[in-house]
């Protein structure tokens, strides 16, 4: 799902996401990722690491659900419980990052009460790049 995704962005962007992603940061207890299934089918992911740059915050990355198994809420399910694991984790704030070409995901987060925020990270100053975040 990960090479799926990536692709996306080289769809919408002409390249993959720059963000360094090392699979161990999603490692308990700095980290969490879950994989969704229908029918013993992966079709949706996502995950969190700890941000160090925002005090106290997990950051989600690599939210995707595959395109055949879009508009059933899976993304609004796994968002959800990214949530509820950072909160269980002690983390008083979840941040995000994506693009303006990714319409469909600024409306999940501005619809789940996510608000936007200053830039950060590697996408400080990059102009397709919307950050978020909400309070858990």
């Amino acid at each position: 799902m990960i090479d799926d995704l990536q692709q996306v962005y080289v769809e919408r962007y002409g390249d993959e996401d720059i963000t360094p992603v090392d699979p161990e940061q999603f490692a308990p207890p700095l980290g969490y990722f879950v994989i969704g299934y229908l029918g013993g089918v992966p079709v949706a992911c996502g995950g969190w690491r700890v941000n160090d740059e925002v005090e106290g915050a997990a950051e989600i990355k690599r939210m995707y659900v595959v395109e055949s198994a879009r508009g059933q809420g899976l993304s609004r399910r796994v968002l959800a419980h990214l949530e509820q694991t950072a909160r269980e984790a002690g983390l008083a704030r979840i941040v995000l990052e994506t693009g303006t070409r990714q319409p469909e995901a600024i409306s999940l987060y501005t619809s789940s009460g996510y608000e936007r925020i200053a830039n950060f990270g590697v996408y400080s100053d990059h102009p397709d790049s919307r950050c978020f975040g909400k309070s858990l």
